[in-house]
């Protein structure tokens, strides 16, 4: 028996699918939104990760557990809900594990709790974990939560880290911060660009490097998934002549965008629109670009798809689930 916390989220129903993909029982820890495993052949159990005993049950005679729940967050004024869900959480899924007797834990983290101090030497499994007040709540609260699996490994707990940058692809139901600015940028929704960039991965690509780091890695191991380093104006780029939806015209330095910043998510939390340009997403846009899955590589054989395939599919997702305006200009899915 597998178990999954998180299935809801968009790393999480991937998982799920390539999990039953291979034949085996999944169990999901549901808590509200169950959107993402309707119709597929999974136990789903009524929990949270906020509440041990839940987990208890939810963890009972499983071999594996991948904790993928989380909080995400691009603002900075919400530590108290992402402390209790993503360090607290996390601590309590750790003592479910060691309750439970289970095999292996695998531990989704992120690459914005790794402390990137220079813009010219590529982040690595060896940098430290975020952890003054000048990070982002969000990035602290993760660095906490791994804190507490390496407590665990310390207990005894027989677990893995696997630390992903920005994921994109398929079953992005809710959808995700980056899936949202794509669904814009798509729809002729998006008026402008930030003048930044981020390491995109396919999630797909994630979760098998993920399954892989269940079955062969070490104890205790870290492995960073990283993808390709791609600027917003290149991806509004590669989005037009799928769509068919103009590019953003204006580029705005970064210098501008965070002077704006604040009067931007002001703005779209008053339109009732998820603020997707804030202080800490534009942080995120400038950090360094260059990421090392050197590690992920040599050990588990990840190797991360073309980015134009990745968007292809997610975009080609995003019109069979009736969020695009109009039909994207590509020939049928598998045809030649």
């Amino acid at each position: 028996m597998i178990v999954v916390t998180g299935a809801s989220g968009h790393a999480g129903a991937n998982l799920v699918r390539a999990l039953l993909a291979q034949g085996h029982p999944v169990r999901t820890l549901v808590h509200l939104d169950r959107k993402s495993v309707e119709g597929l052949d999974v136990e789903a159990i009524q929990g949270n990760i906020c509440d041990l005993e839940s987990l208890v049950k939810a963890f009972k005679n499983a071999e594996v557990v991948y904790h993928l729940a989380a909080h995400i967050s691009i603002s900075k004024d919400e530590w108290p809900l992402l402390e209790a869900v993503n360090a607290i959480g996390t601590r309590n899924v750790v003592e479910a594990c060691l309750r439970c007797g289970v095999r292996r834990l695998v531990h989704f983290s992120t690459i914005h709790t790794m402390a990137q101090e220079s813009t010219g030497i590529p982040v690595s499994e060896s940098n430290s974990l975020v952890e003054s007040r000048r990070y982002p709540p969000y990035d602290r609260s993760k660095a906490a939560a791994e804190r507490e699996v390496r407590k665990g490994i310390e207990k005894g707990l027989d677990a893995v880290i696997i630390s992903p940058t920005g994921m994109i692809g398929p079953h992005d139901y809710r959808p995700s911060h980056f899936g949202e600015a794509l669904l814009r940028m798509a729809n002729g929704r998006l008026p402008a660009l930030v003048a930044g960039g981020f390491d995109w991965v396919d999630a797909r690509d994630v979760v098998r490097g993920a399954m892989r780091a269940e079955e062969i890695a070490p104890a205790g191991a870290k492995y960073i998934l990283s993808g390709h380093w791609i600027s917003l104006r290149d991806v509004a780029a590669l989005v037009e002549p799928i769509t068919g939806v103009p590019a953003p015209g204006f580029v705005c330095p970064m210098w501008l965008a965070q002077i704006g910043a604040p009067f931007i998510t002001a703005s779209d939390r008053l339109a009732r629109k998820r603020p997707l340009y804030t202080s800490v997403s534009l942080q995120a846009l400038r950090d360094n670009r260059e990421i090392s899955h050197q590690k992920a590589t040599g050990e588990l054989g990840y190797h991360p798809r073309p980015f134009r395939e990745t968007l292809i599919d997610t975009l080609r997702w995003f019109e069979e689930s009736g969020r695009l305006i109009r039909p994207l200009k590509l020939p049928p899915a598998g045809s030649s």
